[in-house]
């Protein structure tokens, strides 16, 4: 009878940890790290060490302390269920904090711009809508230099000295539509992407997506990506996990 007990809870544990984990996946996977974007800031793996530790060590744990009639059995599965929960907790917490927050094109290139790498300290002076990222998906935005040559200079510095991108800063965001004559002369030709991937990889990623005709740059933390673009709109079709550059 105990042992049934013992295996019911076990089972009701691990049903319950995968359920959570399901959920947690999805909001990873499909909300705050969409596409590739996953394998590009490279979390992958951290998160997959958090399932590990969440969805098996806790019901093997409850497993083990499992036994009827102990005095401490309540107290100690509480324990386990509540280091379970902070573990988890303190994962997503994180993983929502180093999440993809805004994809700003500069230049000549996207790049990804992580909710913890944000410079605020101005923030009152960017426009409403990029006061605050999206609870959702990464957004699109371009920047535009500061008009002050002042200013424009000590953003220069700080980015050479400090590595502090002009990217990271959201008052210098504008919408991504603004930046559309510079993303079509900048935009290059697909057949270039053979130079970075092998031509089976690249055409087995542009056969999925034929309204693409030319690309461009992404930079990320891990895994630096391709955006491909259409050229005559400058719209956005798709991140890809192509290499950009050597």
């Amino acid at each position: 009878m105990a042992k049934t007990k013992r295996t019911k809870f076990f089972l009701s544990h691990l049903i319950i940890s995968i359920s959570l984990a399901l959920l947690v996946i999805g909001l990873v996977f499909f909300i705050w790290y969409p596409s590739s974007l996953a394998t590009a800031v490279g979390v992958t793996h951290i998160f997959l060490m958090l399932l590990v530790i969440d969805v098996i060590l806790g019901p093997l744990l409850g497993l083990l302390v499992y036994k009827e009639g102990k005095k401490t059995l309540k107290f100690d599965l509480g324990v386990i269920i509540f280091i379970q929960i902070v573990a988890l907790c303190y994962g997503v917490f994180s993983i929502e904090q180093g999440r993809p927050a805004w994809l700003v094109y500069n230049v000549d290139r996207f790049e990804l711009v992580r909710k913890n790498e944000l410079v605020d300290t101005n923030i009152q002076q960017a426009q409403q809508q990029f006061q605050q990222p999206s609870w959702f998906k990464p957004q699109y935005v371009a920047t535009e230099f500061a008009k002050d040559t002042q200013q424009r200079n000590d953003e220069m510095f700080a980015e050479v000295f400090s590595g502090i991108s002009i990217s990271q800063r959201p008052e210098r965001y504008v919408e991504l539509t603004q930046a559309k004559t510079q993303i079509q002369q900048r935009a290059l030709p697909l057949v270039e992407l053979q130079g970075y991937n092998s031509k089976t990889d690249v055409e087995k990623t542009l056969a999925k997506y034929p309204k693409a005709d030319a690309w461009l740059p992404l930079k990320a933390n891990a895994i630096d990506m391709v955006v491909l673009v259409n050229k005559e709109s400058a719209s956005i079709i798709k991140i890809v996990d192509l290499r950009p550059w050597k």
